[in-house]
């Protein structure tokens, strides 16, 4: 029989994704004794199954798009031809170089105890890391950070889990791509694996039970979908997928109209849940549901010595809310500062081309609080660096209170990059007039957003009234 080990720690910290991960760091550099218990990958999701695949696979796509429109600008490039295999190695080259920064051995350098270990609450203040071979250590934290992240939400449809479905935890594997991918699900995930596959040469149809993207700002996701179906790709919104039949490995989906759509392949990304049920939380107190674990604005659990960060706890669910969750753990904890989770202004982006970011509140939420609500928009065709660079799809629109900026959504060239500087004025809800009046480079996409600031101020500037006042001025001497 393998005997326990027995270890006190300031912060055992279940989960080594990006919650995970930027605590112990920031813990373990502080000085604190961290455990960091992980049973799958470092990196978690983000880094082997998320974001950073993702990424790798939609810059391989993107690639191609401008091999196909160069002629537009000029320049003609004969015989493209797409190398699945070599794209997939891409991705998995893309990881590799980013595990290190994630790596057992960086965590370790920096001081932290790593256990690759299933880890389990047996009582409100301890807990056990179990590892494959057996081995138990028995933890006693002054604190206990639950970060383990959340898994595919698996929908009951008929017929679904009779056969081989993918999820993103599956879509990256392989050496080859679909031949005709069906994708449940217009959420991000969803669109960017559909606009990638699509443009690396598959057949793709997206079925949506509501419409794509729902939580985005609808003048902006519009023409988006339209520009999916540009390119090539099927989607059906606002109808159910109903049943999934499988013949020898083969999907066949039947929609809530009647009609069906076969393909090679069916990726399943209709959300995620989160996936607790053998931590014991129950045995520590601590409450949870399919959404996450029940935390405070403090991200405390019902059970006051044991925290919750990154997707897991039930909010935005993006790595640049784990990091921000990472700080506000760390002041509760070490520094004894009652600090509070910020979710008042949280960026997102849907990676595609062109791009979709926002941060603030949509058109619609802001008219739902009854504040008059007023929306400055302005489109990339009248961007003199978009229209040098062939790429004038889209539009920015500020949606405004009182003439302070409650939110920001851009659709087109680079538009996570663009959305940076908007992420404080939301935060801050600052007065336009002052964001109208800072300097930009010429010819920079950046002016887009600035312009549709200019454009709706000069409502007022150039104002009969406005006009009277200058022509008084005029007669001064």
């Amino acid at each position: 029989m393998t005997a326990m080990t027995e270890l006190a720690c300031d912060l055992a910290i279940i989960g080594a994704g990006a919650a995970g991960l930027s605590i112990a760091a920031g813990a373990s550099q502080l000085g604190a004794a961290v455990v960091l218990i992980e049973r799958g990958a470092m990196g978690g999701d983000c880094l082997n199954v998320g974001c950073v695949p993702s990424k790798a696979l939609l810059a391989a796509a993107h690639a191609a798009q401008r091999v196909r429109r160069a002629a537009a600008l000029g320049v003609q490039v004969d015989g493209l031809r797409i190398d699945a295999a070599a794209v997939k190695a891409h991705v998995r080259r893309t990881i590799a170089a980013i595990a290190p920064v994630d790596s057992e051995e960086r965590y370790r350098s920096l001081g932290a105890t790593v256990l690759k270990a299933e880890a389990r609450f047996i009582s409100p203040t301890q807990l056990i890391a179990r590892e494959a071979s057996g081995q138990e250590t028995r933890l006693t934290p002054r604190w206990t950070v639950v970060a383990a992240g959340l898994g595919p939400a698996i929908p009951p449809i008929p017929g679904l889990r009779d056969g081989p479905y993918l999820t993103n935890e599956t879509v990256f594997q392989g050496d080859t791509l679909p031949s005709h991918l069906i994708i449940l699900g217009g959420g991000a995930i969803g669109v960017e694996l559909a606009e990638a596959h699509q443009l690396l040469g598959c057949q793709v149809t997206v079925i949506e039970a509501q419409r794509l993207l729902a939580r985005e700002e609808a003048a902006l996701v519009a023409p988006l979908c339209e520009h999916l179906r540009a390119i090539g790709v099927t989607v059906n919104e606002g109808v159910a997928a109903t049943a999934v039949g499988w013949a020898d490995g083969v999907p066949t989906v039947t929609l809530a109209d009647g009609q069906t759509v076969t393909g090679s392949h069916l990726l399943v990304a209709t959300g995620r849940v989160a996936q607790l049920e053998g931590l014991g939380l129950e045995q520590a107190g601590i409450a949870w549901t399919p959404r996450g674990i029940t935390v405070d604005r403090r991200l405390r659990t019902t059970n006051r010595r044991v925290f919750a960060a990154g997707d897991v706890a039930g909010g935005p669910q993006f790595t640049h809310v784990a990091g921000s969750h990472a700080t506000t753990v760390i002041l509760n904890t070490l520094f004894r500062v009652p600090s509070r989770a910020n979710h008042n202004a949280v960026p997102r982006v849907v990676y595609t081309d062109p791009e979709l970011a926002g941060v603030g509140l949509t058109e619609a939420e802001a008219r739902a609080t009854g504040v008059p609500t007023e929306v400055a928009q302005w489109s990339f065709q009248h961007n003199d660096r978009a229209l040098a660079d062939g790429t004038g799809e889209g539009s920015v629109r500020l949606i405004l209170q009182r003439g302070r900026v409650v939110g920001v959504h851009i659709l087109g060239p680079h538009a996570g990059e663009l959305i940076a500087p908007w992420c404080r004025a939301v935060a801050e809800r600052e007065r336009l007039s002052r964001i109208a009046r800072t300097m930009l480079p010429y010819p920079t996409l950046s002016e887009a957003p600035k312009r549709a600031a200019g454009e709706y101020l000069s409502r007022s500037l150039f104002s009969p009234r406005v006009r009277w006042l200058v022509r008084l001025l005029a007669r001064l001497p």
